[in-house]
Parts: C-alpha cells; structure tokens; sequence
C-alpha cells in the first residue's frame, strides 16, 4: 500500500487529471462522493490519498506517514527539509519575483532594506545568495500592501500572470525562482516500496508528454 498527500485545491484538481490519465481510479474524490472523508482509495490500486493543507503535505511525507506527496515548489523551498523531489510535474508553473513601486530601484542607495513576503526563508536564502543583508517581515494576506502603506520596500512573492501587481502600481524588479508542482517521496519508502513507486512514477512520466 502506497499512501499519497496531495495539495488540496488547485493542485489537487490538476493531479488529479493527471492520474486519471495514468490509469487510476480516482472515483472516490470526486465531489459527489467526498462526503466527510479524509482517506480515499484510488480503486484497488493500492493507492491511498490523503488531502492536506501544503505545509502539512510536507510534514507528512517528512515523517514517513505518507509515502509520496504532490505539492507545489514554493512549499518545499519554504518547508521542505528531507523530502526528496521525484519528478516535475509540469503544472501550477508559475515563479518568485522581487516586486515593487513602479519605476522605482530596489539596489539604489545604501540605506536598510525590508522585504515583506509569505515565504521569509525563501527570501532569506536568495538575498544570502546575494551577498546582501535585509530585513524580512512575514505578511499572511495580501503581502502587496506592505510597499503600499511603507512597510517594506519591496515584496518577494508568487506571480503568475502579474496583474495583481499592476492593479496596485507595482512592478516585477527581477525573477528569484521558477516554481511548479512536483511529487516527493520520503526517503525511507523510495527504498522499502521501490518497485511500487517506481510503477507509479512511470505511467504518471507516460502522461505528462
């Protein structure tokens, strides 16, 4: 038996989709059918799938509870620690970039600078990357207020398509990290399951093109 977290949301839909066409029976998590459940099998595959939160699909895996997760990249650059990455799954693509005022500069001047961002390690790690010391101030909403109002003088985010950034009169300064979704395994049950694992990777690698 293989246990699999998945990202619950947009994550989970598009994964989904994918072992759909892999061959699984993904019946049980369909809307109808969901009820209050929180384990679902994927027919008698074999397979069970737990939905959680991205942080959580993380701790999971972490702990060998679960075998295999799917989660999107920002999740395991901000929380991941012994997770290994098993393969990209080419949906969710989107990147980090370091935002801010319009037609501003971020690298003018020598004065103190604060990054407010949902992900603080990873802007902690790419402005190490850098050679550069900043402040970096953990927001939870809409971290594109933080520029706004002077609390920071640029975000580190997810940006899709950039939109929210122009309704705001910000801008993309520069990208920090392409992103997508991946399936990661624990360490442990790549070695214990290897066969079972190894089968699933390859029809859901025969899907994806």
């Amino acid at each position: 038996m293989i246990c699999m977290a998945l990202t619950k949301g947009r994550i989970e839909k598009s994964a989904l989709d994918i072992l759909k066409k892999a061959g699984y029976d993904c019946s049980s998590l369909d809307a109808e059918n969901k009820g209050r459940k929180l384990i679902f099998e994927l027919g008698d595959s074999g397979i069970s799938v737990v939905l959680a939160k991205a942080a959580d699909v993380i701790t999971y895996v972490e702990h060998g509870v679960c075998d295999l997760g799917i989660v999107g990249e920002d999740t395991i650059m901000e929380h991941g620690k012994s997770v290994c990455e098993l393969l990209d799954l080419n949906f969710g693509i989107c990147s980090f970039a370091l935002a801010g005022k319009k037609g501003e500069n971020f690298y003018d001047g020598y004065s103190h600078k604060v990054i407010a961002s949902k992900y603080p390690h990873v802007t902690k790690n790419y402005f190490n990357g850098k050679g550069l010391d900043v402040e970096v101030v953990k927001i939870e909403g809409s971290v594109e207020l933080a520029p706004l109002l002077g609390l920071a003088d640029a975000i580190v985010d997810i940006v899709e398509t950039g939109s929210t950034l122009k309704a705001n009169g910000l801008e993309v300064y520069e990208k920090v990290a392409d992103i997508s979704s991946r399936l990661i395994g624990n360490a442990a049950s790549i070695k214990m399951k290897r066969n079972e694992i190894d089968r699933l990777i390859g029809k859901v690698r025969s899907v994806l093109g």
